[in-house]
C-alpha cells in the first residue's frame, strides 16, 4: 500500500506528467499519517523539529504530485497557486482533485497506467 507514497518521493521534481487520482489520495493519506507520527514524536520529546524537518523536505514532492493530479483532471499546475487564497482557495483544489481524471490522452500527456492494487 505504500507503493503511492514512494513512488510519488521517487519523482519528487517531475511536475509533468499526470497521477491517477487513488495514486495522490493514497499519498496524501500516507504523507498525513507520517506527519501527524512525528508531531506526536515531537510532543513527547518537547521539540518541533521532526515535523518541521519533514515539512520541508515534502514540500516539492507534495507540490509534484499535485500538480501532476491537476493535470489528470486537465488543468494546469498553475491552479495550485489559489491555495494561497485562504479557505476558499484550499476548497477549490479539492473539488479538482476529487473528479475523475480525463479518460485517454490530454494535453498533459497519456492516460496513466493502470494502478498497482
Amino acid at each position: 500500500m505504500y507503493y503511492w507514497y514512494l513512488d510519488a518521493i521517487r519523482n519528487y521534481a517531475v511536475f509533468s506528467g499526470r497521477t491517477h487520482r487513488k495514486a495522490f489520495w493514497m499519498f496524501v493519506l500516507f504523507d498525513i499519517i507520517i506527519a501527524i507520527v512525528l508531531t506526536m514524536i515531537d510532543a513527547i520529546l518537547g521539540m518541533g523539529l521532526l515535523g518541521l524537518l519533514y515539512s520541508l523536505a515534502l514540500l516539492i514532492p507534495r507540490l509534484a504530485v499535485s500538480a501532476r493530479r491537476l493535470h489528470d483532471a486537465d488543468r494546469t499546475g498553475w491552479w495550485l497557486l489559489i491555495s494561497l487564497i485562504p479557505v476558499i482557495g484550499i476548497l477549490v483544489l479539492i473539488f479538482f482533485w476529487i473528479q475523475p481524471g480525463t479518460t485517454g490522452d490530454n494535453q498533459y500527456g497519456p492516460e496513466p497506467a493502470s494502478e498497482i492494487v
